[in-house]
């Protein structure tokens, strides 16, 4: 078992996200589950949480029965609990629920399933108590993160299992890690940060376990990511036309309007600026050139990245109804406590693999231009592999083959979660979502286009340097210094690659790569 986490980042260096009645954004999703972020009620929170208590404790003192408040769950909700076991009841649904199993979950989508769930629980739907939710508070902004497992979560009733395990923290049970990453008994780390853990009332172990915060979470950090991964394709892509003496008249702007999906026009415009005053395009521009028409990974790459980036438009639209969403059941509505099924997770579910969808396909088509670099039948004058002494030198023979293992991995990661519902709880919960698995193999996705798009940079730089004394256009020869200086060697005998590619990959997930092509051509779209 791991017993060290990357410790958070100090408190202070990240603002504070303000959570009230509204929604949250996807940046401060990610502000406080990447960045270390702490949390803040606002007063009018406050105010929405004391008025959905008073109605819970009124349903408490009444004689008629009230699910989930003076009930059994699910398949035994017909059973009437006795106010003396109320308190028990609510301690055995999270002890129980905690049941996860597998490798812990990554810090980043706890932090952000807790902020979603306290979202929702600030919106005074709910019934908890403000020390319930001060404490849930709490927990973020000391950078307390429970022990979540990998396995648990069908997505109906929401994320159960994964918030059961945070909840079970605020009880003063199970494991977390601290801010400094050091794994320990929750009942310490409440106790070294100055927090008396809760002794649960009526409807609050429900309130805190029902909801699709996980799988939102990871949405929106999936979000963030792409929306710079998708820039970065098309610094790859541009690289891989120019390197491949392509042509940049296929992107032309009254090209794209003649089929205007607003995706294809941003990739497209983004290229023509990638490429603008290269010296390698301009040296086969012209009547003399014999080139007809680029091959497809070339001359499409707007139209695939393009309905990519509209697929994250759909996704995000979808994420931002959930942020604006209460989720739980039952939900407090006026003066009454309502049962509902707004905790299935189907519409983020479906989101989740249509992304992994896109990104398969986008990584796909990158991998195809990086092969081009290497068939000597196809490269347009470059050495076979762009070896050094072909035959003695393999040069980026076996590149392809990590970033080809990848692609076929990413394949396989598109076939969607969503549609595989399983049936649990003696059949009451007989339909599920699944969209914890298509979060889960999302991330996943996302780290595979990030290495093979990084792949496709460290390809198409060489293939550039191999073109001199032709010079690249401002914004790709930036890219090309950016690996050079970073420990992403050009060409030469072979050497011992696998340094440079997750080089390479630290360059892309990081935003470098991206941001060293901007600083040539300014913000791309």
């Amino acid at each position: 078992m791991v017993t060290q986490a990357p410790p958070l980042p100090e408190v202070g260096e990240v603002p504070d996200v303000v959570v009230g009645t509204g929604p949250l954004s996807v940046d401060e999703v990610v502000a406080v589950a990447r960045d270390g972020a702490a949390v803040r009620l606002s007063e009018e929170a406050r105010s929405a949480i004391v008025r959905a208590r008073e109605v819970v404790a009124a349903l408490a003192a009444a004689p008629t029965p009230a699910y989930g408040v003076s009930t059994g769950f699910g398949a035994l909700a017909t059973r009437h609990i006795p106010t003396e076991l109320r308190a028990q009841l609510q301690r055995s649904l999270v002890r129980s629920h905690a049941a996860g199993s597998g490798p812990e979950v990554e810090r980043e989508v706890v932090r952000g399933l807790m902020l979603l769930r306290l979202s929702t629980l600030a919106t005074g739907r709910t019934g908890v108590r403000p020390a319930t939710a001060q404490l849930l508070a709490d927990l973020i902004s000391h950078g307390i993160t429970p022990v979540v497992r990998e396995y648990g979560s069908l997505g109906c009733s929401g994320d159960l299992a994964p918030l059961a395990h945070c909840a079970l923290a605020l009880m003063g049970e199970g494991e977390v890690r601290d801010a400094g990453g050091r794994l320990q008994p929750a009942a310490e780390a409440l106790a070294a940060a100055g927090l008396e853990p809760v002794d649960l009332a009526e409807k609050e172990g429900l309130a805190l376990i029902n909801g699709t915060d996980g799988m939102l979470g990871m949405l929106a950090l999936a979000l963030h990511d792409l929306r710079r991964l998708l820039r970065t394709a098309d610094i790859s892509a541009a690289m891989s036309v120019e390197g491949q003496l392509g042509t940049d008249r296929v992107f032309a702007a009254e090209l794209m309007a003649v089929r205007p999906h607003p995706g294809q026009a941003d990739s497209a415009a983004n290229l023509v600026r990638l490429l603008a005053d290269s010296g390698v395009v301009a040296s086969h521009r012209g009547p003399d050139c014999n080139r007809v028409q680029d091959a497809y990974s070339l001359r499409c790459s707007p139209q695939v990245h393009g309905a990519a980036r509209d697929t994250v438009a759909h996704a995000l639209a979808v994420a931002e109804r959930e942020l604006a969403s209460a989720v739980d059941n039952p939900v407090v509505v006026d003066d009454r406590v309502e049962s509902n099924g707004n905790f299935h997770g189907a519409p983020v579910a479906y989101v989740l693999d249509f992304l992994a969808i896109a990104v398969a396909d986008v990584a796909s088509m990158s991998e195809r231009r990086t092969d081009r670099f290497l068939d000597k039948s196809r490269s347009h004058g470059l050495p076979p592999f762009l070896a050094d002494d072909p035959g003695v030198d393999s040069g980026l023979m076996i590149v392809q083959y990590t970033q080809a293992a990848i692609v076929s991995e990413l394949k396989r990661l598109a076939v969607p979660a969503s549609v595989d519902s399983i049936p649990s709880s003696a059949m009451q919960e007989d339909h599920v979502s699944m969209g914890w698995s298509a979060a889960r193999k999302l991330r996943r996705a996302v780290d595979g286009l990030t290495r093979v798009v990084a792949i496709e940079v460290l390809t198409a730089a060489r293939a550039l340097d191999l073109r001199a004394p032709l010079e690249p256009s401002p914004a790709t020869g930036a890219v090309v210094r950016l690996l050079r200086a970073n420990g992403v060697a050009g060409p030469g005998p072979d050497r011992h690659l696998s340094p440079e590619i997750e080089a390479a990959v630290a360059l892309v997930a990081s935003g470098a790569v991206l941001a060293a092509a901007e600083s040539a051509v300014g913000d791309l779209a």
